[in-house]
């Protein structure tokens, strides 16, 4: 919680320059899931540092434990700074068994935040959806996910670089997503409300040549 207070607000509010809209369609309360955008480690911090300090022990980033939990430092900080939900990627084909801590903090009225595209890629690209954040919700009538679509992040620390740079930054949170019987509904209709939500943004690049 001070980590939060001290260094990611300040960071965020003073440095990043950073636009928000919709910050009304947050969820005040779990079981909730933010499914947003992936394009850089930044991503994350911003995505907590929408939430008062108060609530910060309650919001919960489903993150890689092949990547997070490796060792050292990154060890650390993921279970004692924002205490991730660790995701054991190779254990794909049981999915109870995959998202069993995930249930267990939404049973807790935890809001977990997830990237439906897996990992991150180029920045302002999106690369393709994957279908577990259905699979995490469908039967879970107590459970709305929120879209929440983040532009900027990705040139402000790129993959592969530890070099912060700072940039304006847009973070557009959406209305929840219904229900659907089928993933692939599911799927495609994340897909429409991230590229309506680009529209709202304010950093628009031209894609490079």
């Amino acid at each position: 919680m001070f980590f939060f207070a001290l260094i990611v607000k300040p960071l965020v509010l003073f440095i990043l320059g950073l636009n928000k809209r919709g910050q009304n369609n947050l969820p005040v309360k779990g079981p909730a899931i933010i499914a947003a955008n992936h394009n850089s480690h930044l991503d994350t911090l911003v995505l907590m540092s929408l939430f008062p300090i108060a609530k910060i022990h309650k919001i919960r980033p489903v993150a890689a434990a092949d990547y997070f939990l490796r060792s050292g430092f990154m060890k650390w900080f993921s279970t004692y700074c924002i205490d991730i939900i660790p995701l054991d990627r190779k254990n794909r084909v049981n999915k109870k068994a995959l998202f069993a801590e995930c249930h267990k903090a939404l049973d807790n009225g935890d809001i977990l935040i997830l990237f439906p595209e897996g990992s991150r890629g180029t920045p302002e690209q999106m690369s393709q959806l994957k279908k577990g954040v259905f699979h995490l919700v469908k039967d879970r009538d107590d459970t709305q996910v929120t879209p929440v679509v983040l532009r900027g992040l990705g040139r402000a620390l790129p993959k592969g670089t530890a070099l912060f740079v700072p940039f304006n930054c847009d973070v557009v949170i959406g209305q929840p997503v219904p229900a659907q019987e089928k993933a692939d509904d599911f799927i495609k209709l994340l897909a429409s409300r991230y590229d309506n939500l680009f529209q709202y943004c304010v950093t628009h690049q031209e894609p490079e040549q």
